[in-house]
């Protein structure tokens, strides 16, 4: 396909004002008529020319296979031209959810010369994503024409939940500095806990912690030390629905969910837990039992990163039936969800329902809507029918989370982008009091 370039469109717009000037000077006419066939002759010559020039271009992409979502990552381009030169613009054909930033590139090869080029990409949705074809418009040798071609370049990328938060986590973590984060970092009690060592009192160990005999036998204060129990199991109940649909950001509640769920998997191991999942409300339900080897977390990755919510109705009853009948030794079930006032019918009874050999925690995604509305100015009528419809909805929320709080069930009523900080915080209270 050929496409004027600047030159050629100059060209002939002075072509036409000399014809506008051989019309008033008669003279001048066959000195357009000259002109005329003469640039005639160049574009059809340089035309021909970038035709046969087709296909000299060679372009290989380089990029990662696996990305995570919510991020933005570089794309490589490789050039080589070995017949000659070659100048122009090309476009690649990223996938259609990802917005770019620095296309289209432009390009001058020297003959025999690699060229690297890149530009970036946002990756916004998870799944399986292809980079199908790169579009090369070259110049032509007088630079008249662009010749438009479409290479074949087709490569296929998995976008996972943001594994990036884990590097972040783990960086943190060695430098001591994750209440930057918002991580908590308080003292152990004791309760709950293995015994691993006796040591010397300090002055900020509980009373509760001292070893009297031990400390009767050699005349000083001695306390005892206890480790974290280990080879515990934590199970992730995760409501595949409609309503987590919902969007915080640049990301839904079901991203923002993954991420969370990823990030706790890898400290949860850390921590010599065992992690699982069990998905709900769409047509092919998952479940991953309780592993606590270093390859669960890719494990998890690859169970869930073509996942999306479906148009279901969850049926928490029936997902509690499920887990209960493959989960026979007791774990720490956290269901996350975004709860609505018509959940009684099925939540209670399925929460009661795993309570009876499980520990439960439910997380229910705050939309940030709702904040908005409520914070709203009201100026009109219909903002009031807004503001009123808004309290009507959170008093509904706040009698469902009251009804499970009474049953014994642990609550976390956080927004989606607060998810992955709260689920820390909840799962490592809940293992230094002992309740997993």
């Amino acid at each position: 396909m050929l496409l004027p370039d600047r030159a050629l469109l100059l060209a002939a717009g002075c072509w036409l004002l000399l014809a506008v000037a051989a019309a008033i000077v008669p003279a001048w006419l066959p000195l357009w008529q000259t002109a005329g066939v003469a640039l005639a002759a160049l574009a059809v010559a340089d035309g021909l020319a970038a035709r046969s020039r087709r296909g000299e271009v060679s372009v290989q992409r380089q990029l990662a296979h696996a990305m995570p979502v919510g991020t933005w990552q570089t794309v490589g381009l490789r050039l080589r031209c070995d017949a000659a030169a070659a100048r122009g613009w090309l476009t690649d054909g990223h996938p259609a959810a990802f917005a770019s930033d620095g296309l289209p590139l432009p390009f001058a090869l020297a003959r025999g010369r690699w060229l690297r080029l890149s530009y970036r990409v946002a990756v916004s949705e998870r799944g399986r994503q292809c980079f199908d074809g790169i579009t090369l418009r070259r110049s032509s040798p007088l630079r008249l024409w662009q010749m438009q071609e479409r290479l074949a370049a087709r490569d296929e990328v998995r976008v996972y939940p943001n594994f990036a938060r884990i590097a972040h986590y783990t960086l943190l973590a060695t430098d001591n500095r994750l209440s930057q984060i918002g991580i908590l970092q308080r003292r152990r009690r004791g309760q709950g806990m293995e015994f691993q060592q006796l040591r010397d009192y300090r002055q900020d160990d509980s009373p509760r912690a001292i070893d009297w005999k031990a400390s009767s036998r050699v005349s000083r204060l001695i306390s005892r030390e206890y480790a974290d129990e280990r080879d515990q199991q934590i199970l992730f109940l995760l409501d595949c629905s409609a309503r987590m649909r919902a969007r915080d950001g640049e990301l839904s509640h079901f991203d923002h969910t993954l991420n969370a769920l990823l990030l706790l998997a890898w400290v949860a191991l850390r921590q010599g837990d065992a992690v699982g999942l069990a998905t709900f409300g769409h047509a092919r339900p998952r479940l991953l039992l309780p592993g606590k080897t270093v390859a669960t977390v890719n494990t998890l990755m690859n169970a869930v990163y073509d996942l999306e919510p479906s148009l279901q109705v969850p049926d928490y009853l029936a997902a509690s039936e499920t887990l209960s009948r493959h989960l026979r030794k007791r774990a720490l079930v956290i269901l996350v969800t975004n709860l609505r006032d018509e959940d009684d019918d099925t939540l209670l009874p399925a929460v009661r329902h795993l309570r009876r050999r499980h520990a439960v925690s439910v997380a229910s995604l705050r939309e940030p809507i709702l904040d908005e509305v409520l914070e709203a100015p009201v100026e009109d009528f219909s903002a009031a029918l807004l503001r009123a419809a808004g309290l009507d909805y959170l008093q509904a929320r706040r009698r469902q989370l009251a009804l499970l709080r009474h049953g014994g069930v642990e609550i976390l009523d956080v927004s989606a982008s607060e998810l992955p900080v709260a689920l820390i915080n909840h799962y490592r209270a809940r293992k230094r009091a002992g309740t997993l």
